[in-house]
């Protein structure tokens, strides 16, 4: 390169970052000049920004507060009404079973006066007839066992013996204790045998 270009190129890299400086500046000042302005603005929107926010606070404050009390006082009523629930259902049963605990009380006072075994034995028979009916009603019924396949849905198993028969492996062979359904919802399992 020649002595001129190069002393050109020098001249022109100088321009350039005059250039390039006083753009700088320009910018710089523009900037200043600017953020001085939105200074004078954003105070005053500031403040309204700030009182702004804090009402929104204090109403969300207030309606979380509300809605706490609401939930609050929603879980109290439904715990009511189901203990309401529970005691009127169980009160409704007792009331039923009033009339077979009568039935008791006028056995025993027929056991005290009477020798009559198979007189005795038929009134027993009615009072339990009479107590399974009031069960019945209010939707108890018994888990029949003895020769069903063995489901543990339903029994449980208190023991293992020899099957007597072939087609009594893996069947109940014996109920030791019954067992009751509650509307479909097994209250007692059947506690029985089952043969291997």
């Amino acid at each position: 390169m020649t002595k001129a270009k190069k002393d050109e190129q020098k001249t022109e890299n100088q321009d350039n970052i005059t250039s390039q400086e006083a753009f700088a500046e320009n910018t710089e000042q523009t900037c200043a000049d600017t953020d001085t302005d939105n200074m004078s603005e954003t105070s005053d929107d500031k403040e309204d920004k700030v009182s702004d926010m804090s009402a929104q606070i204090v109403e969300w404050k207030d309606k979380y507060l509300r809605l706490q009390a609401e939930f609050d006082n929603y879980r109290k009523r439904t715990l009511k009404e189901k203990m309401e629930l529970i005691d009127s259902a169980s009160k409704d049963v007792i009331k039923s079973l009033l009339v077979v605990l009568d039935d008791f009380d006028r056995a025993e006072e027929a056991f005290a006066k009477s020798d009559n075994i198979e007189t005795l034995r038929e009134g027993l028979d009615l009072i339990h007839t009479k107590l399974v009916k009031v069960l019945e009603d209010k939707g108890l019924s018994s888990i029949e066992a003895d020769g069903e396949m063995f489901d543990t849905d339903y029994h449980e198993a208190i023991t293992k013996i020899p099957a007597p028969s072939e087609e009594l492996k893996g069947k109940v062979v014996d109920t030791v204790e019954k067992g009751y359904k509650l509307k479909d919802k097994v209250i007692r399992y059947s506690k029985v045998v089952v043969g291997e």
